[in-house]
């Protein structure tokens, strides 16, 4: 059976921006799993893939009430983040101002933020995880391999998207030379809030999958 990724919310806001439909291609994910990894992580996930039964029998069962603290963190950090990334610059842009680099230095600014907090709460989620049950220390080992290997490809995808909200800022500024700021800051903030969605997805798993256990 072929299963395709479902477009993110990132993904669906930027292809709304270009001039034609964006085609996904027609792969199915172990396809384009495979096309993020090279030789050298094929091995080490497959070595890392060859220890879970050994660390599942080797972790002792524990069980903390851990669940409830893991939910109420993740949205903890959802809503510090959600609130940066929504708090328009002061003083106002004014129509007039055509230069891009506050804005590019905006969007950069929120990326580490969210690269930092979320780096840290992902962390303490896979050390909550290896506490709790040896299955879901399994899924812990195998979320930090993954990250491991594919962290840093989806950190240079991500860093595309001030590209993308430098275009419309030119567009918006040719459009509604008189009103571009409040639509150019929308269209900023629905990036950053759907990165935010895609960077937070690891977390969520992990958190639910503990709240399943």
């Amino acid at each position: 059976m072929r299963s395709h990724f479902n477009r993110s919310a990132l993904v669906r806001e930027l292809a709304s921006w270009l001039p034609a439909a964006v085609e996904l291609p027609r792969q199915d994910l172990a396809e384009r799993l495979g096309g993020w990894l090279n030789v050298a992580d094929a091995i080490a996930l497959h070595a890392a893939h060859q220890a879970l039964p050994a660390l599942a029998v080797a972790r002792q069962r524990a069980a903390p009430k851990a669940a409830p603290d893991a939910r109420d963190a993740l949205e903890r950090l959802r809503t510090t983040l959600t609130q940066a990334i929504c708090t328009p610059p002061y003083p106002p842009t004014e129509p007039d101002h055509a230069e891009f680099a506050p804005h590019h230095q905006r969007c950069l600014d929120q990326q580490r933020r969210m690269e930092m907090g979320i780096d840290a709460l992902r962390n303490h989620l896979r050390q909550t995880l290896a506490a709790a049950s040896p299955s879901l220390a399994q899924l812990a080992a195998l979320d930090a391999a993954l990250d491991q290997m594919l962290g840093g490809r989806e950190q240079r995808l991500l860093s595309g998207v001030p590209a993308f909200l430098k275009a419309r800022f030119e567009h918006w500024r040719q459009a509604q030379p008189d009103a571009w700021p409040a639509h150019f800051e929308q269209d900023l903030q629905h990036a950053l809030l759907a990165e935010l969605d895609l960077r937070l997805q690891p977390l969520l798993g992990m958190v639910e999958a503990l709240e399943r256990h």
